[in-house]
């Protein structure tokens, strides 16, 4: 998944991936494609990235003095209530400028942009949110985005439900994640997605067009109905048709997910249960009516900003 690096790991880079998990499948080869230099931790050091683990309670800077200097820092990770955002990066510039600040001053080059990956479910309020809306500050990533966005002037990216290559909502629904009893699926409404290649092309865009102290909601810009997702697999599933998966819209079926005798005949217990719904609450055809679907994401902002736009489409 991941490349070792060609030059040395102090060599300044573009962009700093702290915590090359899931998103980094489609990220670095988009990063190699785009001509972006890049340098990425993992915890263990693997495939060429550099160990780095993220102490909360620890203000050493040795472990920050191997990491190279960047002109974004991506943090993966999720940063948590009070002080840790500023813990990171404070630690972070004071080991790679003169400066012992999170603020610019008038000596020494400009410090890190710096973007944390968050989550969209900090917008709780029933119909359309957007970024300038209402959120709930309490939430402790909450907490931990707005200090980034005080103390150092990051950016916030609040992703959408993640899918792509081996993620798909369908393998949720065959292992039971979601939807695991009638009276769960009853209460399901609106999800919101965005594909790994979408996401990856977002960070790009937001390391060349960065935009200082501001929080984004990263979706694919369709509002989703559980019930009519959970058709749509429940349909294939009871058909026997493997789900497709891919970097992008290449096919090819996940070893461990092909689909069982149990897989149809939960897909013909699912396509029951939406039917069944659907009569007991007088849903005369999906997807639901936005009143029915609850919380919704306007997620337009950001691909709008940022100058570009979806290539990914629908979940299929």
């Amino acid at each position: 998944m991941l490349v070792e690096m060609h030059e040395s790991q102090m060599a300044p880079v573009d962009l700093l991936i702290l915590g090359a998990g899931w998103t980094s499948i489609f990220l670095i080869p988009l990063l190699q494609k785009e001509s972006v230099t890049y340098a990425a931790t993992t915890t263990s050091g693997r495939d060429g990235t550099i160990p780095f683990v993220f102490d909360p309670d620890s203000k050493d800077q040795e472990p920050y003095s191997r990491l190279p200097r960047a002109t974004t820092v991506l943090i993966t990770f999720p940063l948590k209530g009070k002080g840790q955002s500023n813990l990171l990066t404070s630690l972070y510039n004071t080991t790679h400028s003169h400066r012992h600040s999170n603020r610019n001053s008038d000596s020494g080059g400009p410090e890190a942009h710096f973007i944390q990956l968050g989550v969209t479910n900090i917008w709780t309020n029933a119909g359309w949110n957007s970024e300038d809306l209402q959120y709930d500050t309490t939430d402790s990533r909450a907490v931990a985005e707005d200090e980034l966005m005080r103390e150092a002037q990051g950016a916030v990216l609040s992703l959408a439900g993640l899918y792509g290559g081996s993620r798909h909502p369908r393998h949720w629904v065959q292992s039971g994640r979601v939807a695991g009893s009638k009276a769960d699926l009853r209460a399901r409404r609106a999800p919101h997605m965005v594909h790994g290649a979408d996401v990856a092309r977002g960070i790009v865009a937001a390391h060349r067009s960065f935009t200082a102290a501001r929080r984004w909601i990263v979706c694919d810009m369709h509002v989703y109905d559980w019930w009519e997702l959970m058709q749509d697999c429940a349909r294939k599933m009871a058909r026997g048709i493997a789900p497709a998966v891919g970097n992008g819209d290449s096919n090819g079926v996940e070893a461990g997910y092909g689909v069982s005798g149990a897989d149809v005949e939960r897909g013909e217990e699912l396509l029951r249960w939406v039917g069944e719904l659907m009569d007991e609450e007088d849903v005369r055809a999906l997807p639901r009516d936005t009143f029915s679907l609850g919380r919704m994401l306007d997620g337009r902002a950001f691909w709008k900003t940022m100058g570009i736009w979806l290539t990914q489409g629908r979940v299929k």
